[in-house]
């Protein structure tokens, strides 16, 4: 055979091999995942503390060609007793499984497992302080959500960042003092709630990749988050409001219900020292009903653009401005990263559903970034896990759940807050006014798969009977309302 013969023919085979081998690493081992990870033994986890933060250390180790996670958690040798396991009543619900959807053989594609071992240490006030950036620590290799039939849970999913600085209060009538057992155990008053730059390398990487968005990073590349996050200003203090003089933080949450329609309850939330405000908060116009301050503004950047896009017809032409705002933002998805990096290097997005977009634009000109706060993965699953574990989570649907932002900003609040007024939440008596209170003609509220407004009309009910807050439930009677009840 002459060598031009040969030479096309070696060239076809090399590339045949090169295509198998791409295939057989990049669709293959998908499917394999896919079709095994529901197989995988579950086995059992069990707080023996009433105060998670109790155990002194963990080490976990990821096994990256298995997904399969071992846990080691010292033991307090002074607390055995069973009765400090936190249990499933009446309302609140504690992570106390650890079920892992992995099958420890996939298929018969094999290669040496690599682990990667991380190591943590909890305090009885600090909680997980993440270690330290090494280039020795490799990155746990990407999880997908649709390769799980229900949210996974790990060991360490009830395991969050935590900062003693956020447990110090002086007023007698605290939230944080509220007796009401079911909240006490539920209730962590020092869980971090912000991400700083140190906040993400390597280590915590590879804990919250375990975490579908935007309780973590699940299938997210390192690199697209970090350069986000590194982004983002330093903080002065974790303590997102200043305390006034009488040592107590009085907050009103003011959500979009409209319940808040023709109430004239302006004045009331306007008396409170800061007022939490979220999503399309329409105020020109409506000042009777809602107020005129804002202190707080929660947002995601679908949030911003969808309620421009959405609300203009009722005035809303741009988020609240005002001097001394703080503005929160709640990366719900990549794209809030990609958003993130263009804002704060103001430059234009440069890839994702945003490319092109310049985030800037849609923040006040006088945007101080050190009134900008992002909230941290943690935090955002910590309210899921133990206030707002929907049923959803035990479907195949478990990945579209996320608790609605205005739930994320009666948290914040309820974490940065002495005494707490929730108004325009969903209630039980919904069906009697327009959806939201800018809207004149009632119409019904659509319950999408993302979020569990049942869910939340039972919660909101029970914090406010357990006194944890106060929910405006407005009460027809003779064309008055009653504000509290």
């Amino acid at each position: 055979m002459t060598a031009r013969k040969v030479l096309p023919l070696t060239f076809a085979v090399l590339i045949c091999l090169l295509l198998y081998a791409f295939l057989w690493q990049h669709i293959t081992t998908y499917n394999i995942r896919r079709h095994f990870y529901h197989a995988a033994p579950a086995t059992s986890f069990v707080w023996k503390y009433d105060n998670p933060a109790s155990v002194t250390e963990q080490s976990a180790t990821f096994m990256r060609s298995t997904w399969k996670v071992e846990s080691v958690i010292k033991k307090n040798q002074s607390s055995k007793s069973p009765a400090a396991r936190p249990s499933k009543s009446r309302g609140f619900r504690y992570t106390d499984t650890n079920e892992v959807f992995a099958n420890p053989s996939l298929g018969s594609k094999t290669s040496p497992i690599q682990q990667n071992t991380i190591s943590t240490k909890l305090f009885s006030k600090q909680g997980i302080t993440e270690g330290h950036q090494t280039d020795s620590v490799s990155l746990q290799r990407l999880m997908f959500k649709e390769a799980f039939v229900k949210m996974p849970k790990w060991e360490f999913e009830d395991l969050y960042v935590r900062d003693a600085s956020l447990n110090q209060t002086s007023c007698p009538k605290s939230l944080r003092k509220n007796t009401d057992p079911e909240f006490k155990k539920a209730f962590i008053s020092d869980v971090r709630l912000f991400m700083q730059p140190e906040d993400l390398n390597r280590n915590v990487w590879n804990r919250l990749s375990h975490f579908n968005n935007p309780f973590g990073f699940m299938g997210y590349m390192y690199k697209d988050v970090k350069e986000a996050v590194d982004l983002i200003p330093k903080l002065k203090s974790h303590q997102l409001l200043p305390v006034p003089k009488s040592g107590c933080i009085r907050c009103a949450v003011v959500g979009t219900s409209g319940i808040l329609n023709g109430s004239r309850m302006g004045q009331e939330i306007d008396s409170h020292d800061y007022v939490f405000r979220m999503n399309g908060a329409i105020i020109k116009g409506y000042e009777e009903d809602v107020g005129n301050k804002t202190s707080v503004y929660v947002h995601t950047s679908h949030s911003i653009l969808g309620t421009l896009y959405e609300l203009g017809k009722y005035g809303f032409t741009s988020i609240p401005t005002g001097e001394g705002i703080k503005y929160v933002f709640l990366p719900e998805g990549l794209r809030d990263f990609q958003w993130l990096h263009g804002l704060l290097n103001k430059v234009e997005v440069s890839k994702g559903e945003y490319q092109y977009l310049k985030p800037w634009m849609y923040y006040p000109n006088s945007l101080d970034l050190n009134r900008f706060y992002v909230l941290h993965p943690d935090f955002l699953r910590y309210v899921k896990n133990r206030f707002m574990r929907s049923a959803q989570l035990e479907t195949t649907y478990w990945h579209f759940y996320r608790p609605t932002n205005g739930a994320f900003t009666l948290f914040l609040a309820l974490q940065t807050c002495d005494v707490v007024d929730a108004y325009g939440f969903i209630t039980a008596n919904h069906s009697q006014y327009p959806n939201y209170y800018f809207e004149k003609i009632r119409s019904s509220i659509v319950f999408y798969i993302n979020h569990d407004y049942n869910l939340e009309i039972k919660l909101w009910e029970k914090l406010h009977d357990a006194k944890v807050i106060r929910l405006y439930k407005r009460k027809e009677k003779d064309n008055t309302t009653d504000q509290f009840y």
